[in-house]
């Protein structure tokens, strides 16, 4: 695996492992206001936080509710033990820490402490929050998929206008006009009607490119470029005519033949430039699918679904392991007469009891994330890993048909 590719997959799992701890700690709840989160820099001493953590530690002993006065401060006591690891300085990129007493059901509390170390980007500033609920937004937008281009799709019957944003294509506005067809009604002059159905075209490109400016305008310092989609002539007629904003039309990075300007004409369109945005995550994502079709219809050299993926991994055939962002399941591992027998479950789903070939109870051995089990092999193997985001078609089909799991192979294995 190159050192591009190891860096990717790397930067893949630690968002994976940090999306896993934030979709555990939104589920925490509080009665009061007693769950704790510290958002700490790089730059920010350690024995300083400590001293903050100290100070919050003694006005909470003016907390009137006696449960919430002592859940809070354990959550600080804790926080404080926690920061005992750490050397002078928090390690690249800052920490956060989360503790509090969360609703374990029928009247009970639990208490629990995560840390998150080296988040995907630098945290800004220093944070104290205490609440009901842990604050894990700023870490949300940290793992929002990079790169932002804005969409056109139009001819002369409708146009929609939306974002790419990182693997997500997300329709906004759309416009439908009011040009009249090619034909004119009776009584009409040719040069009249000829005339009155320019001045309607010209119309609905003004509509159009008002309906860009509104949208973009305010973000074109975060834009990487705008892609503009629709049969010609119409889309030549709309870029050449200037009517979007200066500053807009100077970030058109390219005019793409689309047969649709509905919704799904954002997609086709995205599809079409891909050579513009071949760095694209989602591009790259798209390619790995396409592959993988191509190899399940053309050949042998593809796998999918938990256990044949699992086999082929454990015979070091895959070269990628294409793995759903959207799967949240655990596998279950058995113990039948020395032999392990494997189970998907359902993340909150309790363990199934499970019969061996003989009829007897089989014993379990452990149960853990599928994605944890899956890439401990296949870094043991050498396999390289992708995450596919299911916001396309074939990426929505790797999750719906195929269980989430699929591998391109390195050789045809039979399995």
């Amino acid at each position: 695996m190159s050192t591009d590719a190891e860096g990717q997959a790397g930067d893949d799992r630690q968002k994976y492992e940090f999306k896993k701890v934030i979709e555990e700690l939104q589920e925490f709840e509080g009665s009061g206001t007693q769950l704790v989160t510290i958002y700490i820099p790089d730059d920010k001493q350690i024995s300083s936080v400590v001293e903050h953590v100290i100070q919050e530690h003694s006005e909470a002993s003016n907390i009137k509710s006696k449960q919430t006065r002592t859940n809070v401060q354990d959550a600080l006591t804790s926080i404080k033990d926690r920061l005992r690891y750490y050397d002078t300085y928090p390690p690249e990129n800052g920490i956060v820490i989360f503790s509090g007493a969360v609703d374990s059901g029928g009247g009970q509390t639990e208490m629990v402490t995560r840390v998150l170390e080296s988040p995907s980007e630098p945290i800004q500033s220093f944070r104290y929050h205490c609440d009901s609920d842990f604050l894990t937004e700023p870490l949300e937008n940290m793992l929002l998929d990079k790169g932002l281009f804005g969409l056109i799709v139009l001819d002369r019957r409708e146009a929609n206008v939306g974002w790419l944003k990182g693997k997500r294509v997300e329709p906004v506005k759309s416009a439908s006009s009011l040009v009249p067809g090619k034909q004119r009604k009776g009584g009409q002059s040719a040069q009249r009607f000829a005339r009155l159905r320019l001045e309607a075209i010209d119309n609905f490109y003004q509509e159009i490119a008002e309906m860009a400016d509104e949208l973009m305008v305010p973000k074109r310092h975060d834009l990487d470029g705008i892609l503009i989609g629709g049969p010609s002539p119409t889309k030549d007629e709309f870029v050449d005519g200037d009517y979007l904003h200066h500053e807009l039309q100077d970030m058109v990075l390219g005019k793409f033949d689309v047969a649709y300007t509905d919704e799904s004409g954002l997609h086709d369109l995205v599809d079409a430039g891909s050579d513009v945005l071949a760095d694209q995550e989602v591009v790259k994502d798209k390619n790995q699918m396409e592959e993988f079709f191509e190899n399940l219809h053309d050949g042998d050299e593809a796998t999918y679904g938990f256990e044949p993926t699992r086999r082929n991994l454990v015979m070091g055939s895959v070269d990628r392991l294409l793995i759903s962002e959207d799967l949240r399941q655990d596998v279950v591992v058995y113990d039948c007469d020395g032999t392990e027998e494997y189970e998907l479950v359902g993340r909150r789903q309790e363990t199934p009891a499970h019969k061996c070939d003989d009829g007897t109870d089989a014993a379990v051995v452990e149960r853990e994330d599928a994605i944890d089990h899956l890439i401990g092999i296949a870094e043991q193997r050498g396999t390289e890993v992708k995450f596919i985001s299911s916001d396309f078609e074939k990426g929505e089909q790797l999750y719906n048909a195929f269980g989430g799991i699929a591998g391109i192979l390195r050789y045809s294995t039979g399995v």
